[in-house]
């Protein structure tokens, strides 16, 4: 038996069912986020590897991305994330912006990684942010976006927490503990591998990165503190925007949400299902990413969701709709290779009405075209043998009602559309 070529590892096929996912789930973002007031815009699937390599982490550069080198020599990536390169597009065009800019976006992404269930090489990422200014409020309104989302989806806040920290509220406690410079990015690294690693590993990691037993259980003490957020008065108007925007069912704080990225500056959220903790989406506050690229600094939040485990919660809560095939209205049969042309003709003709319309694609017995209708959920089938082209009509077979009628040919088009509209009202 001849081997079917495999697809790449890690990538997806999307038949018509899955696709119909994809665009319900890009379509209700569109909406979330216009909504909001958000643009959609858009960057290169291709960048530049020194793009992530001074702020997205030695993780996602040396292990995650997928490098190549093209003829020129420079070290290329498949993009593997789009805050980057925002900050790089807006770095361009800075002074040419009217700021706040309020941006969303929905495309592929590329990651070196172990293919599993809810994670895969490509993948597809809504990305929103609101780029200039800078206070708890703001963070707060890309929560409720967020929020809004859920509740769109008809996710609700027993099915999902948007899980909330800020680093500068954890940089502070940190330096109170002794924790400070390099250390304190390594804490960053550690709390965000807790869930990750065995407590024994977890220890064994901190031990291993400079961490006294002292610090390590400091840093155990204040990821067990739910009431540490009060120690901020920033994160206490955030609270206080969140209820104002109506979404405080959907917000806890939890002091171990950190982000894995290093160019996080405060705020930082994931959004989590609460029956298994899988994570749906994360970001954050980066104040000094476009200043890094090349741009004057400019405050900046935002967060990214994966279309991959976001789909796997969706279902697993019944939030997709049920796909429906797109159905055409009418299948044109060819009766034979001389009058293919006139079933042609005759499909034209119902196209310029604004009807779906199938010709079949050559001539082939009867019962066989109505079998196809039958599976492509196609109602009507019309018929034009050599006795309805020698009179001038078509017959229209009713395959639901079994039913037949016989219509000029010259009118068909327009008669169909009647009988149509007519069926549609009943």
């Amino acid at each position: 038996m001849k081997a079917t070529i495999q697809s790449v590892k890690g990538t997806r096929d999307f038949y018509p069912e899955d696709m119909a996912v994809r665009s319900w789930l890009y379509q209700v973002i569109r909406e979330v986020s216009e909504s909001f007031g958000y643009q959609e815009y858009d960057a290169p699937f291709l960048e530049r590897i020194d793009l992530y390599a001074a702020k997205s982490g030695e993780e996602l550069v040396k292990e995650q991305a997928f490098v190549f080198q093209d003829r020129s020599g420079d070290l290329i990536t498949l993009r593997p994330e789009l805050t980057p390169s925002l900050a790089r597009i807006v770095a361009q065009r800075q002074n040419e912006l009217a700021f706040p800019l309020r941006w969303w976006s929905f495309g592929p992404f590329w990651r070196y990684e172990r293919p599993q269930k809810g994670r895969t090489r490509e993948f597809f990422q809504w990305n929103i942010d609101l780029i200039g200014p800078n206070s708890p409020e703001v963070d707060a309104e890309l929560v409720a976006v967020c929020a809004a989302f859920f509740q769109k989806v008809g996710l609700t806040p027993k099915q999902v927490k948007i899980l909330v920290n800020n680093r500068e509220l954890m940089d502070e406690e940190l330096a109170k503990l002794g924790i400070q410079n390099e250390l304190k990015k390594s804490t960053f690294h550690l709390i965000d591998r807790k869930d990750k690693l065995s407590p024994q590993a977890w220890e064994a990691y901190a031990a291993e990165a400079g961490f006294s037993s002292l610090q390590f259980q400091g840093v155990k003490n204040l990821l067990t503190d739910p009431d540490l957020w009060q120690h901020s008065d920033a994160f206490i108007r955030f609270f206080k925007a969140v209820g104002s925007l109506g979404v405080a069912d959907y917000v806890q704080f939890d002091p171990q949400i950190i982000r894995g990225l290093d160019y996080y500056t405060g705020t930082v959220f994931e959004a989590k299902d609460l029956d298994g903790g899988r994570s749906l989406l994360g970001g954050g506050r980066y104040n000094n990413l476009v200043s890094d690229v090349g741009g004057d600094p400019l405050p900046a939040v935002g967060f990214a969701m994966g279309d991959v485990m976001a789909t796997l919660v969706l279902q697993k809560y019944g939030c997709i709709p049920d796909y429906v095939p797109v159905k055409a209205a009418v299948l044109v049969t060819v009766f034979d290779e001389g009058l293919l042309n006139g079933s042609l003709s005759l499909s034209a003709d119902l196209h310029q009405a604004g009807i779906q319309v199938i010709c079949y694609p050559e001539a082939a017995k009867l019962p066989k075209q109505l079998k196809f209708a039958d599976r492509m959920g196609i109602r009507y089938a019309v018929i034009m043998g050599p006795d309805e082209a020698a009179n001038g009509v078509v017959t229209v077979k009713d395959l639901a009602a079994r039913t037949q009628t016989t219509v000029e040919r010259s009118t068909f088009a327009e008669h169909f559309k009647k009988m149509l509209a007519q069926a549609n009202a009943l």
